[in-house]
């Protein structure tokens, strides 16, 4: 495993070389100099959803969602919980379906909230439904 990996910034989606060691010591971006590991999800749109998720060797944990969904909204916090809690092994991410069409179709999200885990533009794992958070974060642990 080498001793760097490429994580994109949460920003300005600039992909940025970082040391693993340095992971939990608040690495900003080469580019824009903001914080690359913010423990918030980051909301993506059909520009940046495939940089994220194809140059990102952090795993990428995706959240399929709609504003008019009532457990996507309910499961919200949970999320948000879990992308703190996961901080520096996984990047948590956003992708309005109903904003993005498009970018969502070719991944065949049947039902909503469905979340999938992501590496080097690889899908690990996929499970649909309002979880809390302690189970998000045990479900992306068994896949990273």
């Amino acid at each position: 495993m080498s001793d760097s990996l490429h994580v994109v910034c949460p920003h300005c989606h600039k992909t940025n070389r970082i040391a693993r060691d340095q992971l939990g010591d608040s690495a900003n971006c080469g580019s824009c100099h903001q914080p690359l590991l913010t423990g918030e999800p980051v909301n993506l749109d059909a520009v940046s959803f495939p940089k994220h998720i194809g140059r990102s060797q952090l795993p990428v944990v995706v959240d399929f969602w709609a504003p008019w969904c009532g457990p996507c909204r309910m499961m919200a916090p949970a999320y948000a919980q879990a992308a703190q809690a996961l901080q520096t092994r996984a990047q948590f991410a956003k992708l309005d379906t109903e904003a993005h069409p498009e970018t969502a179709a070719p991944f065949g999200i049947r039902s909503i909230p469905t979340m999938a885990v992501f590496r080097e533009g690889v899908e690990l794992g996929r499970i649909s439904g309002a979880l809390p958070s302690g189970e998000i974060v045990r479900w992306v642990e068994s896949l990273i």
